[in-house]
């Protein structure tokens, strides 16, 4: 398989012509009485990057899923190269040249890199006929070399990074020479170096011919990678056009249905005494002599490049991590922390970022989600215990702005970003002193995310104490009021609010130990 435009397969008039390669009209999809979809159209052409921008439960996801088989619509139609098609299946949809990179990665986690990506197609040899296992090795490593990304093929995916999961990903849908590749939410677990290759490789499928739905909710991700842009909101369509003549603000706007004046709606308040201090806090492997405190009302924000050990420290100080050596003090009071249960005890809540596998039940009702941490406290008898129950999901879910039909909805159902305020809920409602985010608005749109930042500055203004860990520098820089920059395991610096610019933030976290200042002075 080849990036080359003579390894696709090619659309003949339709693309010579720059004809679309696949149009939706009048698509419509509910589920329960509940409008997903209604009336949406879409247009994508070869070689061009369209970006599908919406806020959380605008139906994007939905969209996608109906795109790729998954859902089939209610009404209207789908054309690919001017022909009409109806996808009964994903395994239609992928034969038809329809493949989907999704934000949360799903994979055979006890097989290999290789055989995920030839999963149900692999290989074969022989009569009669068996698996071709050096040939399925030797075409996946040529996938890899071709895109410049070095991963073991034979290497277990449960050994991976979840960056690492989203470049199989793409390998398995670039594997069946797509006509459209969808990339949903693909940058939000990369590091900076990776985003760029991953520009790259659109860059060659754009070349090839390839159509590519691009989904993400940065900006400046969309603005660097996307021709074109259709806009949805609560399901609806909204516009559509070339990224060329519309503004960052003017899309914000059609995205939301009005403007956002403040993302980062910060509240300055007077903080209190020390409430959490961590001191000399050591892991074997993953970080060394981490050293800090929080202040009653503070926001703290953690950030660093990819690796740097911000999680793993946040996971140690939650008892998830065997093996951690050092102090943790409460109010004052030496803690011993040897679980998550006695973290939840002292009044420590954790908000992972991997939100599927850690953060909650997808099989689980939204209220049953939210109260889970808390059943010790709720009453006994199932009706007044069904009522509290429900107004503790109600009271939260209002503040959070969740979106969802009723409260007994199952939390698979969820857009992403609303699954993220499930999460959020739940630790919330076990009162706590402090909580640790770790990445909150990972893809979460630009609504839901000043919906969330108002929500901590809400917190913080009621004495809780807030962890922010965060690969968005904005984000650090505009909620929090102290800011620590871990570099390979250690802090590397610590800026108050008033020290902290973009430039002496990344430069910290590149491992320089002067500021931007300092640097300029020097030459």
């Amino acid at each position: 398989m080849s990036l080359h435009s003579s390894s696709f397969p090619q659309a003949g008039l339709a693309q010579q012509a720059n004809f679309p390669v696949l149009r939706l009209s009048g698509i419509c999809k509910h589920f329960q009485g509940v409008v997903a979809l209604h009336e949406v159209g879409l247009t994508v052409r070869a070689g061009e990057v369209m970006a599908l921008i919406g806020e959380n439960g605008a139906g994007k996801s939905t969209l996608v899923k109906t795109l790729t088989g998954i859902y089939q619509p209610d009404a209207g139609s789908m054309q690919l190269d001017g022909k009409a098609v109806i996808f009964s299946s994903p395994q239609e949809a992928m034969a038809a040249g329809i493949t989907a990179v999704h934000q949360e990665t799903v994979m055979f986690e006890e097989l290999s890199v290789a055989e995920n990506i030839y999963i149900g197609r692999q290989p074969q040899t022989g009569f009669p006929a068996r698996i071709d296992w050096a040939r399925m090795a030797a075409d996946a490593q040529q996938i890899f070399a071709r895109l410049e990304v070095q991963l073991p093929v034979l290497a277990k995916v449960r050994e991976l990074s979840v960056a690492q999961r989203h470049f199989v990903e793409i390998a398995r849908a670039l594997s069946q020479d797509a006509r459209v590749v969808i990339m949903d939410e693909p940058t939000a677990s990369l590091s900076q170096r990776e985003i760029h290759e991953l520009y790259r490789i659109i860059a060659q499928l754009r070349a090839a011919g390839t159509a590519v739905i691009f989904i993400s909710h940065k900006f400046d991700e969309i603005f660097a990678v996307a021709d074109s842009y259709t806009v949805l909101r609560d399901g609806h369509f909204v516009a559509a056009g070339a990224l060329a003549d519309i503004t960052e603000p003017q899309l914000v706007s059609l995205m939301v249905g009005r403007t956002i004046e403040q993302v980062f709606p910060k509240v300055d308040i007077a903080l209190g005494k020390t409430l959490l201090e961590v001191s000399n806090f050591c892991h074997p492997t993953e970080f060394r002599d981490v050293s800090f405190s929080v202040k009653q009302g503070e926001i703290v924000g953690f950030y660093g490049l990819v690796g740097a050990g911000r999680s793993e420290v946040m996971q140690a100080l939650f008892g998830l991590t065997p093996g951690v050596s050092g102090s943790i003090a409460i109010d004052g009071r030496q803690v011993a922390i040897a679980c998550a249960s006695d973290a939840i005890k002292h009044g420590i809540a954790y908000v992972p970022e991997d939100r599927q596998h850690q953060g909650a039940h997808l099989s689980m009702s939204i209220v049953h989600n939210i109260t889970l941490p808390i059943l010790d406290g709720i009453g006994c008898f199932l009706w007044p215990r069904r009522a509290q129950e429900t107004a503790i999901a109600r009271q939260l879910s209002e503040q959070l702005e969740l979106k969802a039909s009723h409260f007994t909805q199952m939390v698979s159902e969820l857009s992403g970003g609303n699954q993220q305020k499930v999460v959020l809920a739940k630790w919330l409602a076990t009162k706590p002193k402090v909580i640790i985010l770790d990445e909150p608005t990972k893809g979460i749109d630009i609504g839901s995310k000043a919906a969330v930042h108002r929500f901590i500055s809400e917190l913080v203004t009621q004495g809780l104490s807030v962890i922010l860990v965060s690969s968005e520098l904005p984000e650090v820089l505009g909620m929090a009021d102290r800011i620590v920059v871990m570099h390979q395991g250690h802090i590397h610096r610590v800026f108050a609010r008033a020290q902290a610019t973009p430039e002496n933030v990344v430069a910290a976290a590149s491992g320089s130990s002067h500021t931007s200042e300092e640097l300029a002075c020097a030459t």
